[in-house]
């Protein structure tokens, strides 16, 4: 059953057609707390669609690093094993607590609004400006992302830092107006619940993976029906279905989301 569902998310996916002719690849914008596993869930979509273990983004695991261990704006397009699909998962710095440290709020909004060049450096201690050598003045539709997805690791969210949610209300205040979708990827499931380390398929019937994500959606302000809770691919060797399931279900609402607000956006 697992294995069919997968097969008729992929195929639809990788159907998918762009509701604008003068965007080829629609940008989402990952970000996240510093060790949430952004970076995993961007190599996850891409492990599903491969039928392998990819990891085009670099990720840190040492399991020690207290900074983010990504450093530059990073586009990742998502590919399958028949080629190249309409869609960019891009990676930030991630969010940290201190206030000059990791991504700053004004960076990730100026990244969803296109004004930030890939591959760009960030610097905590000086956000991005239209001052800036990469910075880009009058962005086209392909530059901007048309979806915010936040990372959330389910077994830190009830220890979520007052100084992190500021941040996190910041930008979700500042791209509120612009209708941008924000939706949140709880990962690290199979940690919080030993009946889904068992059998990832209970994932939805588990009170405890439902408790965290009421706290989510209580910290963070995003509604219920906007957190997806998956497992990412960290030490497997090879991809299972039923992971294969929870990520594309996951990843077909974000691009839908992302789609429509283009087309809003184009038609303006």
């Amino acid at each position: 059953m697992e294995a069919q569902q997968k097969e008729e998310l992929k195929k639809r996916l990788e159907k998918f057609s762009v509701s604008h002719p003068n965007v080829k690849c629609i940008k989402i914008l990952v970000a996240g707390q510093i060790g949430a596993g952004k970076s995993s869930f961007i190599n996850s979509v891409n492990s599903t669609f491969q039928g392998r273990i990819t990891s085009a983004a670099v990720v840190d695991s040492s399991g020690v690093c207290s900074h983010s261990f990504t450093q530059q704006l990073k586009a990742h397009q998502v590919r399958s094993v028949k080629g190249d699909l309409p869609f960019y998962l891009t990676d930030i710095m991630g969010l940290e607590p201190e206030a000059l440290a990791g991504s700053q709020p004004e960076d990730v909004i100026k990244t969803i609004y296109g004004h930030v060049k890939d591959e760009y450096k960030f610097k905590p201690e000086d956000p991005i400006n239209d001052k800036s050598q990469d910075y880009i003045s009058d962005p086209s539709l392909s530059d901007k992302a048309f979806c915010m997805v936040y990372v959330v690791a389910a077994d830190t969210v009830q220890y979520m830092n007052e100084q992190l949610n500021e941040k996190l209300k910041i930008i979700r205040h500042r791209i509120r107006d612009s209708r941008i979708p924000q939706v949140i990827i709880m990962t690290k499931v199979d940690e919080v619940c030993p009946l889904v380390k068992e059998d990832i398929r209970k994932i939805y019937i588990s009170k405890k993976i439902k408790e965290k994500m009421q706290l989510c959606s209580d910290n963070i302000g995003v509604p219920m029906c906007s957190i997806f809770p998956v497992k990412n691919y960290c030490d497997e060797i090879n991809t299972d279905d039923n992971v294969d399931v929870l990520i594309l279900k996951a990843f077909d609402q974000i691009v839908n989301l992302a789609n429509d607000r283009l087309r809003e956006s184009a038609s303006k």
